[in-house]
């Protein structure tokens, strides 16, 4: 089996094609979307993703990973979307690339923590959830023993994102405990992860452009029915072009990084985390429903200290894929 993959992947890997401006099925890397998708696939299966065993108190039961291609909206081509299991968060396979990290001056609302703007290179393709984290997703782990907080709902749980959960609570609780039932890498983003994955390819403040506009997101002044009143179930929005939903608005999304206001003047180049250094403040991206637009822009860099809960922070996970070769 993983020499099948191997063959794959030394088969696409001359399939690679130029990127070009607004081509979002290209990486920057030049790497075919298309080819990465059988690549992907393909180490799926290597890696033993259809037979994983689950025994956590007996909450979840044996099953089969769900890895298959998604074509779910016009002109959008994703590939490589799996569950570990079936209360596990839907992963999407996100390819290597490089892109440029930060504001521009140019940028009338840049902020000085958002510069100088640097270039950083995500060498390996990696999986992102295509949603915030929902409040189902986090109960399954509470209900399994595995998450001791049981967050406070305002709005009905379900499909909506959880919230008023803490960077503690994540790393310390859900986290564990998603890594323990499917015996895979899970972890936070690296703040430089969640902006090459917000950005999907482009430069524009927005994933969608510079303009705010109506109803592309849920932000206190975006023009959707939930503006400043409460969060919107998961993937009420479109997607950007790597498939994920609710990058900008809905909840801040915590993510593994230390926060350093200069951080940008020497951070690292491969996409890592800064230097960690236990209880200093985490860094929050994206915004939330009560956030204004400036907020929201792919760049901004918000942080609080790790055990601060608040109805406007959520998360969303990613996953190391076993096997991904450096492009």
């Amino acid at each position: 089996m993983a020499r099948d993959w191997i063959r794959t992947y030394r088969t696409i890997r001359s399939d690679r094609t130029t990127a070009t401006k607004g081509n979002s099925n290209v990486g920057s890397s030049g790497f075919s979307f298309s080819a990465l998708c059988v690549f992907v696939l393909a180490l799926l299966a290597a890696v033993g993703l259809a037979g994983v065993d689950y025994n956590n108190r007996g909450a979840l039961a044996a099953t089969a990973a769900d890895s298959r291609f998604e074509n779910e909206t016009k002109g959008l081509t994703k590939c490589g979307v799996f569950r570990d299991c079936p209360a596990c968060p839907q992963m999407v396979v996100i390819p290597a690339g490089s892109f440029i990290m930060g504001s521009p001056e140019s940028d009338k609302e840049v902020r000085r923590n958002e510069r100088p703007q640097h270039k950083v290179t995500i060498a390996k393709p990696f999986a992102v959830s295509k949603f915030e984290v929902t409040f189902a997703e986090w109960n399954a782990c509470v209900d399994a023993g595995g998450c001791k907080h049981r967050p406070r709902d305002l709005w009905g749980e379900g499909v909506r994102p959880v919230m008023n959960v803490s960077w503690n609570d994540i790393t310390r609780q859900y986290l564990r405990w998603l890594n323990r039932v499917t015996g895979q890498p899970y972890r936070l983003l690296t703040e430089a992860e969640w902006e090459y994955a917000a950005r999907a390819g482009t430069t524009t403040c927005y994933s969608w452009g510079d303009d705010l506009g109506e109803n592309n997101a849920n932000c206190n002044g975006c023009k959707s029915r939930w503006d400043d009143k409460e969060t919107a179930p998961v993937g009420s929005f479109k997607p950007n072009a790597f498939g994920l939903y609710d990058m900008h608005g809905n909840v801040w999304e915590w993510v593994q990084d230390c926060y350093h206001a200069k951080a940008y003047e020497t951070a690292p180049s491969d996409g890592s985390a800064a230097p960690d250094k236990p209880g200093c403040n985490r860094v929050l991206r994206g915004s939330s429903w009560l956030g204004n637009p400036r907020s929201m822009r792919a760049a901004f860099r918000n942080r609080i200290f790790p055990d601060y809960r608040f109805k406007g922070y959520g998360f969303r996970v990613a996953r190391d894929l076993p096997g991904a070769r450096t492009n």
